[in-house]
Parts: structure tokens; sequence; C-alpha cells
């Protein structure tokens, strides 16, 4: 498995915690407690990665959309 590493943002106010990662557009999540935001981001990047490995053709290390996605 890849590791990789990322800025994150976690911001609090009155209403709980938030979280995203400026790397990955729309990555973001929220939560009441600080331990929960952090595991929150955690699967939020995982699953963004994903998705965007799975909607792409991996070639010499980039990722090129397929033709018919």
């Amino acid at each position: 498995m890849n590791k990789f590493t990322l800025p994150v943002i976690v911001e609090k106010d009155e209403d709980g915690y938030y979280a995203s990662c400026p790397s990955l557009q729309g990555c973001y999540t929220q939560a009441d407690t600080y331990e929960e935001i952090l595991e929150n981001i955690k699967d939020a990047i995982s699953l963004h990665i994903e998705d965007r490995f799975q909607s792409c053709l991996i070639v010499n290390g980039h990722c090129d959309r397929l033709a018919n996605s």
C-alpha cells in the first residue's frame, strides 16, 4: 500500500471540528471531537484517493482518464 503525506487543516468552532485536505479538492469532514476528526479525515482522504484511482488508468505513475469514462 502506498503512503502519502498530505496537509490537513483542522478548525474548531462552537459546533465541533471541521477538517479539510487542500490538496484534494472537495475532501472535507466534520466531527464532535478532535479524535473523531482525525479518524474522519483519514477516512475521507483514503476514500477520495481510492475513488480517483478507480476512475483513472494509471500509466507510468500518472493518472490518465479512461477514454470511455
